[in-house]
């Protein structure tokens, strides 16, 4: 652990952190005024002292409208001058969102990768290869601070030009490798077609995007790791709010800084450990930007309990989905996810797959686009997908090498066909 302390913490000793912190965080926010300021007045928070961690379901959300309804700085719980740097993304909308930090809040996010690093079992002289993008984008430059927080070895990769990552991987024998999921399958096949070594490597922390068992399985094939998930988004922090242990059940939220919980995403009420929910954020120790209760439209579950790792933090599930991300195909809601554990868990296609929405017709029809390993998996793929999903998809198998791969970022899953030529050649 980077620090045993605060990730091995009694319950009893992080409520009493979390309360104190929270109160701190209401009455900023009411001093500060603005969007937050105002709904806390309005809902009859004149302080900290009128809030109890007990109360925090009845506090009032934040959300991604309100950086865009405030953007650029319309939000700042400090003065700008205190700003030392900007993040942010463009978002699932293509919309900016930026997020500003004082020179406490990036010191406060380096200790929160050095922790993620840590979880992944890197040290002092571990080296790292990050090839997260660098940029605006939170990840290659979270990743990187968190390095050099713990004293690792850190090899600015970047994104893309994937035969130079391949030749960097088999010179500096990196023990550690952070990137999308997506990617790191990109990388496992070109080192194979390389014949390059990448034996050094020991651990991968792979976020950035939601992923699945299934598709940890084919990384795992293809690289001799132990790949974990790693969560953040910029509005929060970046990467560093939870992470896998090397015991892969779960990711341990860094609750002494980020207070999680889960709601009911068409209500907005509390849903119980165990139960999917969308995931909201309260950031009491950050200073620039501040959030009370932000809702983050990622789903995932809850758990509470010591891991075998000794960490005492909350863990939460992989991300099974987005709630903006979701595809809604003759009333059927399907989670990009979903489809993937099927693919994948199959064994009868290559983890390289496109979903495309037909919309060209009034009832839109899904096309599942994939790569057979051997043979013609339609049918059965198809009635896979039927039993677990409750929709009827037309699974299309592709040249190996057609659906398009990761080289830098994100993998696209989902794409529309309204009009023009097929997204992808051989769709009809």
């Amino acid at each position: 652990m980077f620090d045993p302390k605060a990730e091995a913490m009694s319950t009893d000793e992080r409520a009493a952190l979390q309360r104190h912190r929270l109160w701190g965080l209401v009455d900023r926010l009411v001093a500060a005024g603005g969007v937050q300021g105002r709904r806390l007045k309005d809902a009859g928070i004149g302080g900290g002292a009128d809030v109890m961690p007990a109360d925090l379901a009845r506090l009032p959300f934040s959300t991604k409208q309100d950086l865009w309804d405030t953007y650029p700085f319309g939000m700042l719980a400090v003065p700008r001058d205190q700003v030392a740097a900007v993040h942010g993304s463009s978002g699932t909308q293509g919309r900016p969102t930026l997020v500003a930090y004082t020179k406490a809040d990036l010191g406060l996010w380096a200790a929160m990768c050095a922790r993620s690093l840590s979880c992944a079992g890197a040290g002092p002289g571990s080296i790292v290869h990050n090839a997260y993008g660098y940029g605006l984008f939170t990840g290659g430059i979270g990743i990187h601070q968190g390095a050099v927080a713990l004293g690792a070895t850190v090899v600015p990769m970047s994104g893309g030009m994937t035969q130079r990552q391949v030749r960097m991987l088999a010179d500096l024998r990196p023990d550690v490798l952070t990137c999308t999921p997506a990617y790191a399958l990109r990388l496992g096949e070109a080192v194979a077609e390389a014949g390059a070594d990448a034996g050094s490597l020991k651990a991968g922390l792979f976020g950035a995007e939601p992923w699945t068992q299934e598709l940890r399985a084919a990384i795992e094939r293809v690289l001799p790791i132990k790949a974990m998930d790693i969560y953040g988004l910029s509005e929060i922090i970046g990467p560093g709010v939870a992470t896998e242990c090397l015991e892969q059940d779960g990711l341990h939220v860094n609750e002494d800084h980020f207070i999680v919980e889960a709601v009911d995403p068409s209500t907005g009420e509390p849903v119980e450990d165990g139960t999917p929910g969308e995931l909201v954020f309260t950031t009491p120790t950050k200073q620039a930007l501040p959030l009370l209760r932000y809702r983050t439209g990622d789903i995932a579950s809850l758990e509470r309990g010591e891991c075998a790792c000794g960490r005492t933090l909350a863990r939460m599930s992989k991300v099974l989905g987005r709630a903006d991300d979701m595809i809604v195909v003759r009333g059927v809601n399907v989670y990009p996810s979903e489809v993937e554990r099927v693919l994948l868990g199959s064994g009868l296609v290559a983890p390289h797959y496109q979903l495309v929405v037909d919309g060209r017709a009034p009832a839109a029809r899904l096309l599942v686009a994939c790569e057979a390993v051997a043979g013609d998996p339609r049918e059965e793929l198809a009635a896979r997908l039927h039993e677990t999903l409750g929709l009827t998809a037309e699974v299309v198998t592709l040249p190996a090498g057609t659906v398009p791969r990761a080289e830098v970022g994100k993998a696209v899953r989902v794409v529309t066909w309204e009009d023009g030529p097929a997204p992808l050649p051989g769709l009809q």
